[in-house]
């Protein structure tokens, strides 16, 4: 047994392999390295397949086909059934877990960022620990010995207290301790360079085989039927009478299996699976490894430990430990193999070693602890560190639940029971947005291997990073620009990413800081960047205080507010919904009457059939226009353009896509995002600046508010547009891509001795909060209601025109509100992002979903939606009676609660009254 010491000196430097070259796997074919190297009393590989037979004849239909019988695939599988769902099949190609789960570390830790994946953590939690074991009468292997994050520097320590603040929203018993607190608790650990530490009681690991084998025991009680060494060899995929795309039967080795559902949890190889259906699923596979250490004396019931500053973790096995983590150079899994199960990789002890470094460092004793086993097995990682979930966008009936980033024990059962109920309901039950496959990635990008790659890395290397509220990405940038995008640059402007759009941050006086090609941080034998600016001004940002640009956007913001700025808004997406049924669609897919006369835009919502909204965006019915206008296109019926903000673009192409297809709509939805660019010119002093190069009048009786008309801008055809999304009189200029240099530069030699400036999306988000417009993912879900998020004039329930959600939205209004959102300020100038808790008369009663700085009222400004700790409605008289406090990082801060908007609560500025 080598000592881990001994292993980091013998590790001799060598040149590792470029990420494009593949690695040989050891494949199941000529065995695993080490058959029992994972650290588990058992695993499901005994028996094995044996004679190649599937464990029982596949039926010849069925309601829905799990493939993959790992952590998700069983989880989903259990969830169906105990929703009632029968006809359940669950195919494994050899034996379960035998793909990624057998192998995994199994760590749950409670608390994260993410509002939505503490909720999701808490259901694994409750099935593993509770649910299983009184359903069963088995043991799934859960420990309870708690979890603790380490903090090498105040960063960190900060990042630790969000989490606790959130934490105390929904009941996750957490404490933070100092240095020697923390050697109280883990005697063995190294406490000289710590700041901090936050313990976590109740989180825990699980067993995968316990949990797997209890998870099928439970699910083929309550009816499903699952079935090993059975592996699929193609999906039939049939086209409908409306050109719809969807899922007919699953073929396998044994029998074909007539379905309308497939749910593709595959794990690495759900790729492979997604092709034979043609779908695109955007993951890739590498090798992840942990040791597991000889005995350690005085290790027992130990807590499990994160140091995320040396990128390691050290799970508690018995009297042992296991030490992983996530490095920047990982290896990648080229040639994912059909054959590979309860198989291991050999380990790379010159990628793994940094992780030795780390937790020698940690815990000291482990320089003469002895390795028992290594284990290097393969997982599969996403573009953004996020599973991949729901409906593919390319084929009805075919669900995602695969890319859990070596997460899908601790996500499986929340993520199962989400996934469940998206497939009998047509959606999840929870905000699954940052999940959902056809929501946040762009179309263009699902199939870019190179974007996929670059992101997947970036997202893996920095797994244990900081999470900061203003960092971008640097892998897989300028995959999407507008036509202003060299001008802009030129300005000084720094961009952020969305959706592979570049889109204006904030503008920089220092000059032009482009994005460079991803550099894979040095790893690979790649050389870094030097005198990276935008990585500089990227890393200027990493801190939770105010941050060192705050005067620049503050410039920006009031810039707009007394003067005029322009913000470059082209990553918009730019919809045309046509044809006879047009208008019928637009009834019922908007909650607010869009069938006025052509000139007219209507600010509306998009909601589910439970009455949560799915977007907010405006819509502007248009006459027909000429063949191949991207202003007017020609068109036979009614016509509409949406305009929608680009980040979540897609989501709603796929929201208006699915509705279109489930109503039998005879119309189109046109995509012209890319034909078209969007200038956003807001301020007192807009009007002055664009009657100079507009053709037409702005006055408010010739162009009044929500109204649009096509005109003339520097000599180009241009759509003018009477809205404004920071609260200010202003106009958007839709223009053709052709045109759009050309009208920019008009506007700001025109805007020049007035004063004009550039301004970016984080002065957008400054001002709109400070004057209370929404943002969809942010104020607003697809959990939240309009009545909730003070919406109600969105939605046409003074008319007879059914819309979608209205039933839902109408027994709430019946029934009452119970959970409302609500502004908040703080008098204190103290910076806040989101997820601070809300105290109401010393009892927690919701959390911040959104926070920023007015610049303006020079207040603090937050919305979080609060809930009656009684169980009762929230009226508001209950928020107006409430005395407030807001808690960041641990800390509270007096807050006085708004029902208007504390800018302008009259909306006067927007009408052009100063």
């Amino acid at each position: 047994m080598s000592c881990v010491s001994r292993a980091w000196r013998a590790a001799a430097p060598r040149r590792l392999p470029a990420p494009w070259r593949s690695p040989r796997p050891f494949s199941s074919a000529s065995g695993p390295t080490a058959k029992k190297s994972v650290p588990y009393q058992r695993t499901l590989q005994e028996g094995g397949p044996g004679s190649g037979e599937p464990s029982r004849p596949p039926p010849a239909s069925a309601h829905v086909v799990v493939v993959g019988g790992g952590s998700l695939g069983c989880q989903t599988t259990y969830h169906l059934a105990r929703m009632g769902v029968s006809g359940v099949v669950l195919l494994e190609r050899d034996r379960l877990t035998s793909g990624t789960t057998w192998h995994t570390a199994g760590l749950l830790w409670q608390l994260r960022p993410s509002d939505v994946e503490v909720e999701l953590l808490a259901h694994t939690r409750d099935v593993v620990s509770r649910d299983l074991p009184a359903e069963t009468g088995l043991h799934t292997g859960w420990v309870e010995n708690g979890g603790l994050f380490i903090a090498s520097n105040k960063q960190r320590l900060d990042e630790y207290k969000r989490l606790m603040s959130l934490g105390k929203v929904y009941g996750v018993e957490s404490h933070v301790l100092t240095p020697s607190q923390t050697k109280d608790l883990y005697p063995l650990m190294n406490i000289s360079d710590l700041y901090g530490t936050l313990y976590v009681p109740k989180d825990g690991t699980m067993d995968p085989a316990g949990t797997c084998s209890t998870l099928a025991r439970a699910a083929t009680a309550r009816g499903a039927t699952i079935i090993e060494n059975c592996p699929v060899t193609g999906i039939q995929v049939r086209t409908d009478d409306f050109g719809v795309k969807r899922v007919h039967a699953v073929e396998t080795a044994h029998g074909t299996i007539q379905t309308p559902c497939v749910v593709n949890c595959a794990g690495v190889w759900a790729r492979a699976l997604g092709r034979l259906a043609g779908v695109h699923v955007p993951l890739v596979g590498m090798h992840h490894a942990y040791v597991v250490t000889e005995r350690i004396e005085g290790i027992q019931n130990m807590p499990n430990v994160r140091d995320h500053d040396a990128s390691v973790y050290l799970r508690l096995q018995g009297d042992a430990l296991s030490v992983g983590g996530y490095e920047s150079n990982p290896i990648f899994w080229e040639e994912v193999s059909e054959k590979f199960a309860f198989g291991l990789f050999d380990l790379d002890w010159d990628v793994f070693m940094q992780h030795i470094e780390g937790a020698v460092n940690r815990v000291p004793v482990l320089e003469k602890t002895g390795i028992k086993s290594t284990v290097c097995g393969p997982e599969s990682f996403t573009a953004d560190h996020k599973p991949l979930m729901g409906e593919a966008p390319e084929v009805r009936g075919f669900f995602l639940g695969c890319g859990f980033n070596s997460a899908g024990m601790m996500l499986g059962g929340g993520c199962g029971r989400e996934l469940a109920h998206w497939i009998i309901h047509g959606r999840p039950e929870k905000d699954m947005y940052g999940y959902d496959i056809r929501r946040r990635f762009h179309h263009s990008l699902t199939d870019n291997n190179r974007w996929i790659r670059e992101r997947s890395h970036e997202s893996y290397a920095k797994n244990y990073s900081v999470v900061f509220p203003h960092d971008e990405p640097l892998a897989g940038r300028n995959v999407r620009k507008d036509p202003l995008h060299e001008e802009l640059l030129r300005q000084g402007c720094v961009f952020q990413e969305r959706h592979g759009w570049e889109r204006p941050g904030w503008f920089s006086p220092g000059g032009a800081a482009p994005v460079l090609d991803y550099d894979y941080y040095g790893a690979y034998g790649r050389e870094r960047h030097r005198d990276y600016t935008y990585n500089r001004l990227l890393g200027d940002e990493y801190t939770f205080d105010f941050p060192p640009h705050h005067d620049i956007i503050k410039n920006e913001c009031l810039t707009c507010r007394n003067a005029l700025a322009l913000f470059n808004m082209s990553y918009f997406g730019k919809f045309y919904l046509v044809g006879p049924e047009a208008t019928k669609a637009a009834d019922w897919l908007f909650s607010a009457d869009v069938s006025k006369a052509p000139g007219s835009t209507v600010y509306t919502c998009m909601l589910n059939q439970q009455g949560g909204v799915e977007s907010d965006l405006t819509v502007s019915r248009i006459s027909p226009g000429a063949p191949g206008s991207p202003l007017a296109p020609a068109f036979e019926g009614d016509g509409y353009y949406l305009a929608i903000g680009g980040a979540v673009a897609q989501h709603n192409w796929s929201h208006i896509t699915t509705v279109l297809q489930d109503m039998k709509f005879q119309c189109k939805l046109l995509d012209f995002s890319e034909e078209l660019g969007m200038m956003s010119i807001q301020g007192p002093l807009s009007r002055v600046v664009l009657q100079e190069v507009l053709d037409t009048d702005l006055s408010n009786e010739a162009f009044p508010f929500s109204t649009h008309k096509i005109t003339t801008a520097a000599g180009c055809k241009v759509r003018a547009m009477r809205l404004s999304f920071v609260g200010e009189m202003g106009w958007e200029l839709h223009v053709p891509r052709a045109d759009c240099v050309k009208v920019y530069r008009a506007v700001m030699q025109a805007g020049a001795r007035h004063g004009i400036a550039n301004a970016g999306y984080r002065a957008i988000d400054s001002l709109s909060i400070e004057k209370g417009y929404r943002h969809w993912h942010a104020d607003l879900r697809p959990d939240d209601t309009p009545l909730e998020a003070g919406l109600a004039f969105t939605c046409k329930l003074k008319s007879s025109i059914p819309f979608l959600g209205r039933e839902a939205v109408e027994a709430q209004k019946a029934k009452g509100i119970f959970r409302r959102l609500v502004c908040f300020t703080t008098e204190e100038k103290v910076p806040m992002f989101g997820l601070e808790a809300v105290w109401r008369d010393g009892k927690v009663v919701g959390h911040i979903r959104r926070a920023d700085f007015g610049f303006a009222i020079d207040k603090t400004i937050a919305y979080g939606y609060i809930r009656d700790p009684t169980g009762g409605p929230v009226s508001l008289d209950f928020v107006k009676s409430g005395s407030y406090e807001l808690e960041r990082m641990g800390v509270t801060f007096p807050a006085r609660a708004h029902t208007k908007s504390p800018f302008d609560p009259d909306n006067k500025r927007v009408k052009g009254f100063y």
